[in-house]
């Protein structure tokens, strides 16, 4: 099971995400009242994508001995017309691919299929409940 932990640091909307060891920052752009001191949510989302489907072509191609010599994933937002409500928008991930080494046009074929199977892809378009708990804590007048 994942765990991690954000919490929001001294500057205006500066976050501090802690997973196990490994400890990384997050903020927004200027223009939204950040700092842009780290990179936002929606690429570090971009980022788990991206990083699931390299590791996963990778995996995927070391075990059949393939040869994979490297692989790159590319990925934007953007906004599109949402077919089901007319006048409304919803977002759209591109994730293009490229990879090179000696291999043939049925195995590029099996590796396109299979990075749509990474966890992060999986997570991302099916089924999923997300709950929310949230606690005060009373602050202490000094």
């Amino acid at each position: 099971m994942a765990e991690v932990t954000v919490t929001a640091k001294g500057q205006k909307f500066q976050q501090e995400i802690k997973v196990g060891k490994h400890t990384f920052l997050s903020d927004i752009l200027p223009e939204s009242g950040g700092g842009d001191t780290a990179p936002g949510p929606h690429e570090l989302l971009l980022g788990a994508l991206g990083s699931c489907t390299s590791i996963t072509v990778q995996m995927f191609a070391e075990r059949r001995g393939w040869d994979l010599k490297s692989v790159t994933v590319k990925l934007t937002e953007e906004k599109i017309d949402d077919p089901k409500n007319p006048g409304l928008q919803i977002p759209k991930i591109v994730r293009n691919i490229q990879v090179s080494g000696n291999l043939t046009d049925e195995q590029l074929d099996s590796l396109k299929a299979i990075a749509d199977k990474c966890q992060i892809h999986k997570l991302l378009i099916g089924s999923k409940e997300i709950t929310t708990d949230l606690k005060g804590v009373q602050s202490v007048a000094s």
